[in-house]
């Protein structure tokens, strides 16, 4: 009886540590807009599986995507109330949170991949993604977010005049309506859940992106032109509210950020692959591929880039990446 009762003691606390053990995972709410099949998901779901090994199972990462969590504005404000962990943005939405961001939708600001990802990954950027702390955001890393160009319905661009009276979907950021407005376009703020209908129904003539999103977006059905102006090249931003991170402890929080590093060099390898597959794929559908001379929207929009002079910390900014290797 004696023994009876000790062993069921002994199964009892067994179980207890059991479900101890389990409670202490720490599970991390990360929703973002994009398709499941976009080279930024994927990445996040290789990011998971290494923060699940990095940390013996302690952390897990439960994703959301294709704003099932809400738009991109909102999962930043999600995070700032603490009601969300991580997000995914692009960095010309953040310019509404944090004005620095501003300097990667300015136009025709890099020469080449390679100074991208240098600026990015270099001071430049490590000291931006932490600008965001003063608005309870905290960058971790960026993700390759390629070239963005325009797409249209019914009218191919060959120059920027050809912009001219075309109400053009632009995301919600102050330079991305200044880059249409200065080559002579309208620009319309749509969320991106909303945006293949507001084309298919004529509530915009167009839209810009990089060549994933156009394809992966199904926006290559209703749209048949896509020309290679190349004007921005904006990154997506990896974002954790602060209010999560300081819950973290010191070695959860090196945890995840070893992860994110390691998810940002993958994505990047990624990101090659998904825009040769989108050219070929939009081809195959019908769209007609247009590649303008890009110094003429270079020049239009130039004074974007002079505008900022009176902007210190801007122009300083540009100073620093026109400098950069």
């Amino acid at each position: 009886m004696i023994a009876t009762y000790r062993l069921a003691l002994l199964l009892f606390f067994i179980t207890l540590a059991a479900c101890g053990r389990q409670s202490e995972v720490r599970n991390i709410k990360l929703g973002h807009g994009l398709s499941v099949d976009h080279p930024v998901h994927r990445a996040m779901v290789w990011m998971g599986e290494r923060l699940s090994e990095k940390s013996n199972g302690q952390m897990r990462l439960e994703i959301y995507p294709a704003e099932q969590l809400g738009s991109e504005r909102q999962c930043l404000e999600l995070l700032q109330i603490g009601s969300l962990d991580m997000t995914k943005v692009s960095a010309a939405v953040l310019e509404n949170f944090t004005p620095q961001m501003e300097v990667f939708s300015l136009p025709y600001l890099f020469r080449d991949d390679s100074h991208l990802r240098n600026v990015l990954f270099g001071s430049i950027g490590k000291e931006l993604l932490l600008q965001t702390e003063d608005y309870w955001l905290r960058g971790l890393t960026y993700f390759d977010a390629g070239k963005r160009s325009f797409y249209t319905k019914n009218k191919p661009i060959q120059q920027p005049s050809d912009l001219a009276g075309l109400k053009i979907r632009v995301q919600e950021s102050p330079s991305a309506m200044n880059l249409v407005r200065n080559l002579g376009g309208s620009p319309t703020p749509i969320s991106w859940g909303e945006l293949y209908t507001a084309l298919q129904q004529g509530v915009v003539d167009g839209a810009e992106n990089n060549p994933p999103s156009f394809y992966l977006s199904r926006h290559y059905e209703v749209c048949k032109y896509y020309i290679l102006d190349e004007h921005t090249a904006i990154p997506d931003v990896l974002v954790i509210g602060t209010n999560t991170w300081r819950r973290l402890s010191a070695q959860e929080q090196q945890w995840l950020q070893a992860a994110a590093d390691e998810a940002a060099l993958y994505q990047w390898e990624l990101w090659a692959a998904a825009e040769q597959e989108a050219y070929d794929a939009v081809t195959a559908a019908g769209v007609e591929i247009i590649r303008p001379e890009k110094a003429l929207f270079a020049d239009k929009t130039n004074n974007m880039l002079q505008k900022n002079q009176v902007n210190d910390v801007i122009y300083d900014l540009i100073q620093r990446i026109a400098a950069s290797e």
